[in-house]
């Protein structure tokens, strides 16, 4: 996850922007960069690598200036070259950027019809271009700033700074943490109060939405109608040993509301939206030689395996296996020569995935990886390595990872789709387009949370909950039972929908909710009839739907809830999220320890 820090200060501030830099290294990144105002001219720093390679650009050529802005950035959209580092920047302004700008293609079109010249494949440059356009024609910063956000589509955190004003920065964020500190004469941007430890300890927290006037006095904020606001400052408390929940009450509710931004990240190093094109890191055998995949996985990374085996073999056609990872080794399985075995992990470390792994190895099988962790041990062993960009998640239920993995994996299924010869650059073009849809869909699933919490006390009081889905959405109720199991300690169950008249349906009574996944599409008749038959015999039916799928199916139902209508491709990653936030709010209600549940660890590294 990209790492902002921004300063208006009374004396020099690069030293201190990199020493910002240096507290957000935890989030990943190869390639970062500074920017200040320099005699009335923006001045950059920008290097590729790790931090030591930007510091020595500065001591070969020091900055002056007592407004900056720096940034870590993961090579997402565009590869690790310095010209793709951050800050972005014209004669006019500097940008540093985290999430993505969604309608970015449209917006370079327009501006460079307007004979604007970019610099770097970027999306962010984009805003840069917007905003210097609106000051070259006059316009104050915030006029400007003003004028270009609602333009921008997607999830992000900005924080711009500008030539002509040396005391000024402004930030924004939709989808995407920005935090403001206060100091003695002094005000700062950053990603997370992480950033800004050692400079403030009094920190506000940007809402969806907002942005941000920053000068030496302290700040301006302005929510997204525009309107001045007060945000309220706290004691931070934070320590470079520690991560901070922000505003949110549990690292689980901050994490899932991180998704928009970092599934955006995530998706920026596998698409190329320049040419519509998926892209990989390039393995060292030939995935067209590829005859079997096998996916093995605990857990939630299971539950995403799941999902991928339907993509691969949808688009494809290619015969997938799939294992969990404690039962993997010691069923003997058959494993064909020209086989791809797949891994996912969050951490890269959970033992019967590493054991299961290194016995694939040993049997001659092409080793690929989907992990959070780039260091990890199964990321060290791997032929192919697939890293998610989903940051460090600290609570113990997986929510940013799994919708991450799932990202990770439709680019993987499109690839292996493309390597095989099925898949036209039409198709490609538009699995490109869907997926890059992705974050604004989150997005707008995570603007229901107040009507899920609404749905929360109706699931409190029982002591059994089923799941229903058919297809993709078949592993998303067992993800959303497993999650309910492991913060809300309710015993809960996802089924096949289809699968309930072959036993399940004999649980049906007024006591057990019946949660049901069914966006409007090719299957959701089957699933209506199926959830028919639990209405019939008196369960109590919460519909998880669309508007188009609530109108045809919602009448009778306990409860219903209306998802942005979505492309299939995405639906797994957008219906991820309501399941989510659904068990966490159960959680709050029964006073459950949300972020570190009883007999529950992060990481499993022993068997």
């Amino acid at each position: 996850m990209c790492g902002i820090i921004g300063i208006v200060g009374a004396e020099d501030v690069a030293d201190r922007l990199l020493d910002g830099l240096r507290r957000l290294e935890y989030r990943g990144y190869d390639s970062a960069g500074i920017a200040t105002i320099v005699d009335g001219h923006i001045a950059r720093r920008r290097a590729e690598g790790k931090l030591i390679n930007l510091a020595r650009a500065l001591a070969q050529e020091p900055l002056t200036g007592t407004t900056g802005i720096a940034h870590t950035r993961w090579a997402t959209h565009g590869a690790p070259t310095t010209n793709n580092a951050h800050p972005h920047a014209t004669d006019e302004v500097a940008v540093v950027h985290n999430g993505i700008i969604e309608n970015f293609k449209a917006l370079r079109d327009e501006l460079i019809g307007r004979g604007r010249v970019f610099h770097s494949e970027t999306d962010t440059e984009v805003v840069a271009h917007l905003v210097s356009e609106r000051v070259e024609e006059g316009a104050s910063p915030q006029e400007a700033v003003r004028d270009v956000l609602p333009r921008l589509h997607g999830a992000f955190a900005l924080a711009i700074l500008f030539r002509r004003h040396p005391d000024l920065l402004i930030g924004a964020r939709l989808g995407s943490p920005l935090v403001v500190g206060h100091g003695e004469g002094e005000t700062y941007l950053g990603s997370d109060a992480l950033a800004l430890a050692p400079l403030t300890q009094k920190i506000a927290y940007l809402e969806e939405g907002d942005w941000v006037v920053v000068t030496r006095e302290g700040a301006q904020v302005f929510d997204r109608d525009n309107a001045p606001v007060e945000r309220a400052v706290t004691l931070s408390g934070v320590s470079g040993a520690m991560i901070d929940k922000g505003n949110h009450r549990h690292f689980m509710q901050k994490e899932i509301y991180e998704q928009p931004v970092v599934v955006a990240q995530t998706l920026r190093s596998y698409l190329r939206r320049i040419d519509d094109q998926v892209s990989l890191p390039v393995p060292d055998f030939d995935l067209s030689a590829i005859r079997r995949v096998t996916i093995v996985a605990c857990g939630t990374s299971f539950y995403a395996g799941m999902v991928a085996k339907y993509w691969f073999e949808q688009f494809a056609r290619m015969p997938v296996d799939l294992d969990v990872a404690s039962e993997f080794r010691y069923r003997a399985p058959v494993l064909e020569e020209d086989g791809l075995a797949l891994f996912i992990s969050q951490s890269g470390e959970t033992a019967d995935t590493l054991a299961a792994l290194r016995h694939a190895r040993a049997e001659g099988q092409k080793i690929a990886v989907v992990v959070n962790v780039p260091t990890s041990s199964m990321a060290r062993e791997a032929d192919l390595l697939l890293p998610t960009h989903a940051g460090p998640e600290i609570g113990v239920a997986s929510t940013k990872a799994f919708t991450c993995q799932l990202a990770v994996l439709a680019a993987l299924a499109a690839n292996f789709a493309r390597a095989k010869g099925r898949l036209t650059a039409a198709e490609e073009k538009l699995i490109v387009e869907q997926l890059a849809e992705a974050p604004a869909a989150i997005n707008q699933a995570l603007a229901q949370d107040e009507a899920i919490q609404a749905l929360a006390p109706l699931i409190v009081p029982a002591r059994d909950v089923l799941y229903l889905g058919r297809g993709t959405d078949y592993p998303l109720a067992l993800e959303g039972a497993l999650k309910l199991k492991e913060i809300s300690y309710i015993h809960a169950e996802g089924y096949a929908a289809g699968e309930m008249k072959h036993g399940p349906i004999a649980l049906i009574d007024e006591a057990v909710p019946v949660i049901v996944i069914a966006p409007s599409g090719s299957l959701f008749e089957k699933t209506v009839s199926n959830m028919q038959e639990v209405q019939a015999r008196g369960g109590k039916v919460v519909l998880i739907s669309d508007e188009e799928g609530i109108a045809a199916a919602g009448e009778g139902c306990l409860a219903t809830l209306a998802l942005p209508k979505v492309h299939p491709l995405i639906a797994p990653m957008v219906y991820a999220v309501p399941v989510q936030l659904l068990a966490y709010h159960v959680a709050v209600l029964k006073g459950t320890d949300v972020d570190q549940p009883r007999n529950l660890a992060k990481s499993v590294t022993v068997e």
